[in-house]
This record gives C-alpha cells, sequence and structure tokens, in this order.
C-alpha cells in the first residue's frame, strides 16, 4: 500500500489557480491564489464574509465546532489592491481536539476516506479525516471570495447558491428570482419559507435520531458573457462537474435540464434564439443551463449539486478494524447532521474559481482574436 510516488493533489485552475493546504485537525489550514491580476481592490472583510456563511457553529442545525475562521492574508495585497502576485491566507484551528479522534485511529469509519486513503498511500490523518476533512474548503471558500471580486468588478458576473432540496423536501423556486437576502434570511439556506420550516424539522429530527440526511445545493451564475470555456475536453461544464465533484460529500452533477431533460424530445428541449439588441442570437428558453458545446451562450449557468448524508453518525455501524476484525462503530463528537446549509457557500466557491480561471484564459485569448470579449 502507498509508495514514495503517492502524493495528495491540492492545486487547481490554469491561470487562476488555487493550491489549498492544512488539515482538519492541525495548526492550520489555507490557500494560496495565483494569477489574480494585479490592481484588484480586495479587503480582507470581502474574503471573511464568504468564510462566515461556511464556518462551524452558525446555527444549531450544523456542528457546534467553536471556530471563527478569522482569515489572516499574508501576501499578495497591499493597500486594499492586489499586487499580481501570489496572495496566501491562513486561517487558525482553534478549537482543534485530535485526541477526540484516538477512538478511530484504529478503525475504518464506514462510508469515510479512511481506507481509500490508507490503500493509496499506506498512511492516513485520523484527526477528523485529515484532508479528507470539509474543514479543506476554507480555502476554496477565502480564494472563491477572491474570484467573486475579480469577477464582479471586470464582468459584472454574479454566483448564487441555495438549498433546493434536502430528504425529498423540494423549494418551491425560480431561479431568475432567487436573491443572496432570500437565501440568508434563513439557516437552512432554503429561499423558500415554507420548505425551509420543513427542512428544519427533518434535519433536527435526524439529529435526534442519530442520523444524518442529504439533498441538493443549486447554483446560478448571472451576467456570464457568451464565450467562456472551451470545446473537447476543457468544456465549461465539464470543468465546473470537475469542480463540484471534487468537494467532500458531493455525489452528482447536473446542468440545464439535466437528468430530467432525458425525458423530452428534441423539439421540447432544444432552447430557440431570437435576435438580440446588437444582433448577437439571445436564448428565450435555458434548458441548456446556459451552456452550448461546452462554452457559455449568454444565458445564466444553473446547476445542481447532489450530496449524500453525512457519512459520521452516532447510529452504530458495522465496519472493521486496521487488523481485519469484525466491529461496530457509533460515532460521537461535533458533526453536520446535514452538510447542505454549510455547501452553500463551497459550491458558489467552486463556480467561482471555474468562471474566473476560463474569463482570464479567455481575456488573454482576445489579445491575439476578436474573441466574444474583445
Amino acid at each position: 500500500m502507498g509508495s514514495t510516488l503517492d502524493r495528495v493533489s491540492s492545486s487547481f485552475g490554469q491561470i487562476f489557480r488555487l493550491t489549498t493546504f492544512g488539515e482538519s485537525h492541525g495548526v492550520a489550514v489555507g490557500a494560496v491564489v495565483d494569477g489574480c491580476p494585479a490592481g484588484l481592490p480586495l479587503s480582507v472583510d470581502d474574503i471573511q464574509r464568504d468564510l462566515d456563511r461556511r464556518r462551524p457553529g452558525q446555527s444549531r442545525l450544523v456542528t457546534q465546532r467553536a471556530e471563527s475562521d478569522t482569515v489572516q492574508v499574508l501576501s499578495g495585497l497591499y493597500e486594499g489592491l492586489t499586487t499580481g502576485t501570489p496572495i496566501a491566507m491562513t486561517v487558525t484551528n482553534a478549537d482543534q481536539r485530535p485526541g477526540a479522534y484516538d477512538h478511530l485511529k484504529d478503525v475504518y469509519r464506514p462510508s469515510h476516506a479512511d481506507w481509500t486513503y490508507a490503500a493509496k498511500y499506506g498512511v492516513r490523518d485520523h484527526r477528523g479525516g485529515g484532508r479528507a476533512s470539509a474543514r479543506e474548503t476554507i480555502g476554496r471558500v477565502a480564494a472563491g471570495a477572491v474570484a467573486r471580486q475579480l469577477l464582479a468588478r471586470a464582468a459584472g458576473i454574479e454566483v448564487l447558491g441555495w438549498v433546493s432540496e434536502v430528504h425529498g423536501i423540494v423549494a418551491d423556486v425560480d431561479a431568475d428570482e432567487v436573491t443572496l437576502a432570500q437565501v440568508e434570511a434563513d439557516p437552512t439556506r432554503c429561499p423558500d419559507p415554507a420548505a425551509a420550516a420543513r427542512i428544519t424539522e427533518a434535519i433536527e429530527e435526524a439529529r435526534r435520531q442519530g442520523d444524518s440526511l442529504g439533498g441538493v445545493v443549486t447554483m446560478v451564475a448571472r451576467n456570464v458573457p457568451a464565450g467562456l470555456g472551451e470545446p473537447v475536453f476543457d468544456k465549461l461544464d465539464a470543468e465546473l462537474a470537475k469542480a463540484m465533484l471534487s468537494l467532500p460529500a458531493a455525489k452528482g452533477f447536473e446542468v440545464g435540464s439535466g437528468f430530467a431533460g432525458t425525458r423530452l424530445t428534441g423539439a421540447a428541449h432544444n432552447d430557440p434564439f431570437e435576435p438580440g439588441p446588437d444582433g448577437r442570437p439571445v436564448p428565450t428558453a435555458n434548458r441548456s443551463g446556459g451552456i452550448q458545446g461546452g462554452i457559455s451562450n449568454g444565458a445564466d449557468i444553473v446547476c445542481r449539486v447532489a450530496f449524500k448524508p453525512t457519512a459520521t453518525i452516532a447510529t452504530e455501524q458495522k465496519t472493521v478494524t486496521t487488523s481485519g476484525q469484525a466491529t461496530t462503530l457509533a460515532a460521537h463528537g461535533r458533526h453536520d447532521p446535514c452538510v447542505l446549509p454549510r455547501a452553500v457557500p463551497i459550491v458558489e466557491a467552486m463556480a467561482l474559481l471555474v468562471l474566473a480561471d476560463h474569463w482570464l484564459r479567455q481575456v488573454a485569448g482576445s489579445v491575439f482574436s476578436a474573441g466574444p470579449l474583445a
């Protein structure tokens, strides 16, 4: 098991490039963003705002790990502007409790990365899962906050996510109309008040039963210009899929009509065009989810990410020890009975990173060709 050549890949993107570091119960976690242009107005508050939406302990529905997740920017920012050099950010793990995981040192937790990490690397960090923990996503959210400022100021692009389903409870909302205020109005981050109330009851009942729930986060990217993405292997929807499925507990991805589109005919599914004010074609429907041929078409990009029920539960489960002996495990301690409310800013972050990278790739290309962003 494992070899001296094995390593954990921790970088994402081509031009706007992110590298994250740190473990769940190590000293700190963080990120380095390389490729952000110089001169972008950026404050620590811009970054902290998104981290506050991801942090634990923000409501009774999520893990009560006591972390403020206060970010410290180490480099790449001077007098409120980016310098064009790597932006290094770190968050201290203030409430780390590695000793709380001693009982798991010789046990593989069901549906966690414990066994697969050991199988690949020959070693694993049992302290909350190490790099497999959702705490790693702090670096993603911090980097996504930088990408958010870049996209908003350079192109007017807005990315917004919300909880659209938990355990079969589906929000009745129009993706064109959802606002940040509606999403943040309830701890579930579901913008449908009736569905949010039912979701709250379901999550609290799951916690009481020592169980957990899964669901779906919907994300919309607005004001995305036509022309982002590349054909073949770097299609925009393929890049988004990779980004979303790299998230802890993510198990499914759809863009536009997704799997439901398979139940339509081509005549019903196609998005007709009409001429826009500048003569460019404008789609009058959006079953494509804003992407055709792997390239943005100017409509809103709409996608959905499915998250499995949290793997750490208090219900007793069968498992094996590292020595191959059968045993049972009932987890205890702090965990999310449902990851969905805290997954929203993480989904947004990954979309922002993909769009920032492709926007910069398109701008670089337009120096030599009159592309749609020229």
